[in-house]
């Protein structure tokens, strides 16, 4: 029985159980509100910023995972490009450049309507799924804004997904 299994039941508040995933994998995080939570997450390129925040309106548990990015501006086109072949690349999520902030951020929503309640398990996956892609992508914003690479050359280091296991 894993960590997860053991340590939640099945009728806890989405927030409390992201807050109780970022205790045991001793992520730094605050707990904003009620409906919210921000955490650091270290990756191998970088720690990332996570923010996630239930909705009651509309049932939906959001994800957004950012990374400071500030290209020159006349990158930008291909930093969108290079985002347009990610988002092809990737099936949960996507990403998006925030350029007042200088964000790149990868967003999420899991919609839980008619009462359905969050697993550990899809909140472990969808935290694991924002960082997952954000490793795999950013060598690959990082040459599109800093390299005079094309975007399809700043794509191929793009990390493949690996299926199965060795």
């Amino acid at each position: 029985m894993s960590f997860i299994e053991q340590n939640f039941s099945s009728e806890i508040h989405p927030i409390d159980l992201c807050e109780h995933l970022a205790e045991h994998n001793d992520w730094e995080f605050d707990r904003v509100t009620e409906d919210q939570i921000a955490m650091a997450v270290e990756g191998q390129w970088r720690t990332y910023s996570l923010t996630l925040a239930w909705s009651d309106f509309d049932e939906t548990l959001r994800l957004i995972c950012t990374f400071e990015m500030e290209p020159p501006e006349d990158k930008l086109p291909h930093i969108y490009e290079v985002l347009n072949r990610a988002n092809d690349q990737i099936w949960t999520g996507a990403f998006t450049y925030w350029p007042e902030q200088h964000l790149m951020v990868y967003r999420y929503g899991l919609v839980l309507s008619g009462g359905q309640i969050a697993g550990p398990e899809q909140v472990d996956r969808l935290i694991g799924a924002a960082v997952g892609a954000s490793e795999r992508f950013y060598p690959a914003f990082q040459l599109a804004a800093w390299s005079d690479r094309t975007p399809a050359e700043a794509m191929e280091v793009a990390i493949c997904e690996a299926y199965g296991r060795a």
